[in-house]
């Protein structure tokens, strides 16, 4: 696949980018050694690879729960612009 003025321009205006004459040579270098790798890949006999589901095979490595020290409500509130007795107040932030 040939990497071309009109693929950068497709690629930076899906992306919102925009780019110099020497950053679009720069980043149509470095696509056309990305998709020469690509297509390196698939050279590779892949039909008796399975598909992976996960990178490693570890599974559920859970800390343990530990009660650590907490703070009272009435010292969470204290620095709070608002609050009732036990809660924070924020403004309204949905309109009907």
């Amino acid at each position: 696949m040939e990497v071309n003025d009109a693929l950068i321009q497709q690629l930076a205006t899906l992306a919102r980018l925009e780019f110099n004459a020497g950053e679009r040579e720069e980043i149509r270098h470095d696509l056309q050694r990305m998709i020469t790798f690509v297509e390196k890949l698939s050279e590779l006999d892949t039909a008796n690879v399975k598909p992976m589901l996960f990178m490693t095979a570890d599974t559920n490595i859970l800390r343990e729960d530990t009660v650590l020290p907490n703070i009272s409500r009435e010292e969470g509130l204290q620095n709070a612009p608002a609050h009732t007795a036990e809660y924070f107040s924020v403004p309204k932030v949905i309109k009907k």
